[in-house]
């Protein structure tokens, strides 16, 4: 594939002479410590709004930042917009928390350029790939635009949010309201990874919902010597318990009617499939693991990509401290989640696993629940609006043909988009898997910034010419 001419050229000769001061407009935003899980960081997180309000408009758009229950909402128009199709472009300004800091090779609001040892460029911040460097590729793209020309090829729309790490309460309730101010051709989302070299599109993302189990028996912990075997065993109880969800055997989950409506991939998707990951090692090698543990009969990438889940993520009872206590706990409590795909409601499965425990339980025993939030799968078709130019784009950009993928994580913005504001959303995301979002020392590739901020030129110019 060759470079793109003119329009586009300008465009994209701009977005590269203007690197360098666009990663120092990163950095100004990366050094912002916006956590939204944690209180004593709200001011930040409003001033991270705040920063990216003041970033807008003066980019042209017409800018209001909505108070929430939560952190504020922001959303932005463009003042002199297009004919021809309109985009609403989401992203999120929080990140997450960055403990254990003890393992930070620097400062997490102290973003930095670094060289790995095979010459890759890095910026390391808290929020570099999560997703402050990806909602940046997209507004340097804007800006690269408006420097070349001033009018967009599309009219754009922006909507960008400050809870989504910390479960986005407030977003769904602000699109309910405002879904005739949102509502465009098609959604695109940065928070999403590509492949090693190959530009992507994700296509399908599991849905999620989070249960938190308390299990009780006697009334308060107990010597091990005088009440063992006698008093029910509350950590043992629940282990049981959650062992029996799934089968050993099968790997399957074993709740009544947990698989109604889920579907298998297509024979050639899942040929697609295995040309990304030709083995199981492609998966689990990164992490130490060769076996896949879950569904008998389904590669590892399809029980990630499209294959429903339960996974215990937590469990503690009585004593795990240094040195040996001989405590026969009075309580034991689990944090489960299940993964589920296109096809599945999450208040069935939800009402099925409680059942489910709640019937295996003994007496003397009393349990209770706490839900932990849910939302449903996402599936864009394959004749979605703007799929293939887009597609086209990245490939253009990249010089390889762009693919689309599935993710076993769940954005329920993506789902939300097609229920509430009844349109696609395409998931263009340039971060890599070893970008270690979430975890200490979270970077994103110079190259995922630069060549992010020229794909978004590309898709909204290939957009333009797309029938809505």
């Amino acid at each position: 594939m060759t470079a793109t001419a003119s329009p586009l050229s300008p465009v994209l000769e701009q977005a590269d002479r203007t690197l360098d001061a666009a990663l120092e407009r990163l950095f100004a935003f990366l050094r912002i410590p916006s956590i939204s899980t944690q209180p004593e960081h709200a001011d930040d997180c409003r001033r991270a709004a705040q920063w990216l309000r003041d970033e807008l408009d003066g980019l042209g758009f017409d800018v209001t930042l909505h108070e929430t229950p939560g952190h504020p909402i922001l959303t932005a128009h463009d003042r002199t917009p297009p004919a021809g199709p309109h985009v609403l472009f989401y992203g999120h300004y929080d990140v997450q928390p960055v403990d254990p800091l003890d393992l930070w090779e620097s400062g997490p609001f102290e973003p930095r350029l670094v060289t790995g040892e095979n010459g890759t460029k890095r910026i390391v911040a808290r929020g570099a790939s999560d997703d402050k460097g990806q909602v940046m590729t997209f507004i340097e793209a804007i800006r690269a635009i408006r420097a070349t020309g001033g009018q967009m090829p599309v009219r754009i729309s922006l909507l960008i949010e400050g809870e989504e790490e910390c479960g986005g309460p407030s977003l769904l309730p602000f699109m309910e309201t405002h879904r005739k101010e949102l509502r465009a051709d098609v959604g695109l989302i940065c928070d999403t990874a590509m492949l090693p070299g190959v530009p992507a599109i994700t296509t399908t993302l599991r849905g999620m919902l989070g249960e938190e189990v308390h299990l009780r028996c006697a009334t308060r912990d107990l010597h091990s010597g005088i009440y063992g075997n006698a008093a029910r065993n509350p950590a043992e109880v629940l282990c049981q318990v959650l062992s029996s969800i799934r089968d050993e055997a099968t790997g399957r989950v074993t709740l009544p009617g947990f698989y109604a409506g889920v579907q298998d991939p297509t024979p050639e998707l899942r040929a697609r499939w295995r040309e990304i990951a030709p083995d199981d090692a492609t998966v689990l090698g990164e992490v130490g693991l060769s076996c896949p543990a879950g569904e008998k009969g389904y590669t590892a990438i399809e029980q990630t990509w499209c294959r429903p889940s339960f996974e215990i993520n937590g469990i503690a009872s009585g004593y795990a401290g240094a040195g040996f206590k001989t405590v026969l706990p009075g309580e034991a409590v689990a944090k489960v989640s299940f993964r589920l795909v296109a096809g599945q409601d999450p208040v069935h499965i939800r009402q099925a696993f409680c059942s489910h425990v709640r019937n295996m339980v003994p007496d003397d025993c009393t349990v209770t629940f706490t839900p932990c939030g849910g939302s449903v799968a996402s599936a864009l078709p394959e004749d979605a609006f703007g799929l293939k130019a887009a597609l086209d784009a990245l490939g253009a950009e990249w010089n390889t043909p762009a693919v689309t993928i599935g993710c076993g994580g769940s954005i329920p913005v993506a789902a939300d988009m097609q229920r509430v504001l009844g349109m696609p959303a395409l998931l263009v995301g340039f971060a890599l898997d070893d970008d270690r979002a979430h975890s200490p020392n979270e970077k994103y590739d110079l190259t995922s910034f630069h060549k992010g901020m020229r794909s978004w030129i590309r898709i909204l110019h290939a957009l333009a010419t797309t029938d809505a």
